[in-house]
């Protein structure tokens, strides 16, 4: 039997980007134009308003938060007075900004659809941006298909991107510089599109995926250790608790922004699995 799903903060647009952090989760209700904080009990609080849709989200080492700005492609920081620009990413990303991971020295990771996605575009491959602390663009990695929820393992050597276009799992080896090299894939998933995703201590990564509506304990080489099925959509999730054991799941019933706005059906559900979290995010 699998472990069962409860919701712990419901009314929401569309949830996405989940994080773990100083002892609550934070994410971006991407089309409510806002990031939000949830502790175990269920209060929430809007974080910041974002215009332009937030969707990943990171701190840097001295602890300010990074966010990502999806339509107009700009990685922001929050400070005290409000979002600062740290970077236009426009440069690197062909379309709409989507999820990021930040490393332990401040780099950010970002990803981007590469296509206009609501507008039945056809899939064109995207580029994966690296953006240092002091706002240097460059490309970390080319040809990705939906450069989508990222990792980097707990010794920091290894990224894994999931290719949601792809249907897959992407690794590369970390420089010291942040650069990556020896592209490789991780796993092949059988119907499931990856999207958000997180690393537990098993060297496992849980797999959210809205088309199959479940999220994914993968293995690496592809295998499915586990699944846990959703009412609804999974978008992203991600590990964290006072053990590292909840499993945060952001559901929705679709992805157009308008229908998720009317129906508010977005929701952060919650379970308990065996293996913590590890690594980044």
């Amino acid at each position: 039997m699998p472990p069962q799903l409860e919701p712990l903060l419901e009314g929401l647009v569309f949830p996405e980007g989940p994080r773990w952090h100083e002892g609550a989760l934070f994410f971006s209700d991407m089309h409510d134009h806002r990031v939000v904080r949830v502790d175990l009990a269920g209060r929430s609080e809007t974080v910041v308003e974002v215009p332009h849709r937030p969707s990943g989200l990171g701190w840097l080492p001295d602890g300010r938060m990074l966010v990502v700005s999806m339509t107009d492609r700009r990685l922001l920081r929050l400070e005290p007075t409000g979002l600062v620009e740290v970077a236009d990413l426009t440069p690197v990303a062909s379309w709409h900004c989507n999820d990021m991971v930040v490393d332990r020295a401040g780099r950010a990771y970002v990803g981007n659809f590469g296509f206009d996605l609501e507008a039945g575009a056809p899939p064109v491959p995207a580029d994966l941006a690296l953006v240092t602390p002091d706002g240097d663009v460059r490309i970390a990695a080319g040809e990705l298909r939906f450069p989508n929820g990222t990792v980097i393992t707990e010794d920091g050597r290894t990224l894994v991107v999931a290719e949601s276009f792809g249907a897959c799992l992407t690794a590369f080896d970390v420089a010291e510089d942040g650069s990556l090299s020896g592209r490789r894939e991780w796993a092949r998933l059988e119907r499931a599109v990856p999207d958000g995703i997180c690393l537990d201590a098993e060297g496992a990564i849980w797999v959210a995926s809205p088309v199959s509506a479940e999220v994914l304990r993968v293995l690496s080489g592809g295998r499915v250790a586990e699944r846990i099925p959703v009412a609804t959509q999974a978008f992203a999730c991600m590990l964290g608790g006072p053990e590292g054991r909840h499993l945060f799941v952001c559901t929705a019933e679709g992805f157009e922004p308008e229908a998720a706005r009317v129906a508010r059906a977005g929701r952060i559900e919650v379970t308990e699995v065996d293996v913590p979290h590890a690594g980044l995010p």
